[in-house]
């Protein structure tokens, strides 16, 4: 009898009280958002289209621009090819890998499903942001490594303003990102984001400059996110100089205007 009445005591004393009790809530913000971040991530890199979006054709492109005699360019050729493969990177994380996965998160009820959990709505565009931020982060990296290789020498002068054009960036085709693929059915956004992508690769600045361009379409180009976000991080990068009013401020018009359009016609569903 001893022994039984003096177990509880004995494990009271091993554990204090409320170490096996429940805790009901919501968690930590920055944990909950540290969390989402990294799945996000993870489902983008691991997924093969999007690995080849995202890495594999803009690494291609780099090294056949840079090597094959394509356009009249400056040598080393790199150092004028790598802000449009930049630049591409970008528009393939931010803007196709994020219509896409969001296309096919609506169609699986994955957003609708996540939104009845404890997760704020903040938390879910935020980890999305920040983890497509960090894919582009980790796309510079491997591109630079590539270019360097090839011969690149960046100015040195440009690379932090290179830095704050990449986030840039990546926020403006984010933003359209969301619009496409948050008020379209899946099938049409993955057809329609490959379209713009192959648009914007020909004729938007990045496959070409857009002073090689044919008269009107080189015109244009320089008014699209692609052509503005090229433009801008070759003046960074090759030139040494500030990016100019004009690019900066067509990026940012078409993240305000997509992300405010986006606002009104994104659905879970």
């Amino acid at each position: 009898m001893n022994a039984e009445t003096n177990a509880p005591a004995q494990l009271g004393a091993q554990f204090p009280p409320g170490t096996f009790a429940p805790a009901p809530g919501r968690g930590r913000a920055g944990r909950m958002l540290a969390a989402q971040t990294r799945i996000e991530a993870l489902l983008i890199i691991r997924h093969g289209e999007q690995a080849l979006l995202t890495l594999i054709i803009p690494l291609a492109l780099l090294i056949g621009l840079s090597t094959l005699h394509i356009g009249n360019l400056p040598e080393p050729r790199v150092n004028s090819v790598m802000p449009r493969i930049l630049a591409l990177a970008v528009m393939s994380t931010a803007f196709t890998g994020q219509a896409i996965a969001l296309g096919f998160d609506r169609r699986y009820g994955v957003l609708k499903r996540l939104s009845a959990t404890a997760l704020p709505r903040w938390t879910l565009v935020s980890g999305r942001v920040l983890a497509a931020l960090l894919v582009v982060a980790l796309q510079a990296v491997v591109l630079s490594i590539a270019a360097v290789m090839l011969g690149w020498s960046p100015a040195l002068s440009g690379l932090l303003p290179a830095v704050a054009l990449l986030v840039l960036g990546t926020l403006a085709f984010g933003a359209a990102g969301v619009l496409v693929g948050g008020a379209l059915r899946a099938e049409i956004v993955l057809a329609l984001a490959n379209a713009i992508w192959f648009v914007l690769l020909l004729a938007g600045g990045l496959a070409l400059p857009a002073s090689e361009l044919p008269g009107p379409v080189g015109v244009v180009a320089g008014y699209l996110p692609s052509g503005a976000l090229a433009e801008a991080l070759e003046a960074v990068l090759v030139n040494g100089a500030l990016p100019g009013v004009q690019p900066v401020a067509v990026l940012a018009a078409w993240g305000a205007v997509c992300g405010a359009v986006a606002i009104r016609t994104t659905r879970l569903i």
